[in-house]
């Protein structure tokens, strides 16, 4: 069975055909602002696919992507009433966005439980899943790009700036001087959030990063035990292997 995996965030919409478990194919991303029935058939072009699976934190692209699927076999929307293989410990589970529940599905299936999930995004989030195994909550802070993004357009004299790594601790012009705030300084949210979780949590708790800028990030940042560029697809592919009741699912 092909299944067709989308992952619709804020910033960008990625699409991945599944047609084994654990590989995808047709990898591709779409701006979320751009998400439309013009451009999904354009995108979707020439691949066929016999099932699809939709992750949403953008309700109106949400329904524009169900429209345009449900066109072309089952579509599942993942959420909180989704075959998850994981227990919810949250008082409102209709509240967790669909992406943090498909990544704390990642990574239970791929690198166990306890465990915490870093997803650097359009905001980085932090989700945390128990021993049990079950999603347990977490923490939201903003993205790396973001904070970038803000200076640049809230101050007079600062400039936007690429994020890479900075060659010192001590900037030599106005970019390097930023990029040392941005990069450095984000690594020491990191560290400390991660510790103030694990303090909270038993046993040894597997860090795992994901995201658009894990790598840059987790360099310099010895507590994250690993990156995982596909966890968000491998979450849904596994989710969507129990929706549609694929063998190994």
């Amino acid at each position: 069975m092909k299944l067709l995996l989308i992952d619709n965030s804020n910033t960008r919409t990625k699409f991945a055909l599944s047609e084994q478990e654990g590989r995808f194919s047709e990898t591709f991303w779409i701006p979320t602002s751009e998400i439309c029935e013009n451009t999904l058939t354009h995108a979707l072009h020439g691949i066929e696919f016999d099932a699809s699976l939709i992750c949403s934190v953008v309700p109106l692209k949400r329904k524009v992507l169900e429209d345009y699927l449900n066109q072309h076999g089952p579509v599942h929307a993942l959420s909180c009433q989704s075959p998850l293989g994981l227990g919810i410990d949250y008082p409102e589970p209709d509240k967790i966005g669909a992406d943090r529940l498909a990544n704390a599905v990642g990574v239970t299936d791929r690198h166990g439980a306890p465990a915490i999930v870093i997803d650097f995004g359009t905001a980085v989030t932090f989700d945390v899943i128990s021993a049990t195994p079950a999603y347990a909550g977490g923490v939201i802070a903003p993205g790396l790009g973001a904070m970038g993004e803000y200076l640049g357009r809230r101050t007079a004299l600062l400039p936007q700036i690429e994020l890479i790594e900075p060659p010192s601790a001590i900037g030599k012009s106005t970019q390097a001087a930023m990029q040392v705030g941005a990069v450095i300084g984000y690594r020491g949210l990191v560290r400390e959030i991660l510790s103030a979780l694990r303090h909270e949590m038993d046993g040894k708790v597997q860090a795992v990063a994901t995201g658009g800028d894990a790598s840059l990030i987790a360099r310099g940042v010895t507590e994250i035990d690993a990156v995982d560029p596909d966890l968000t697809l491998h979450g849904l592919e596994r989710v969507a292997r129990r929706v549609f009741a694929i063998d190994g699912g």
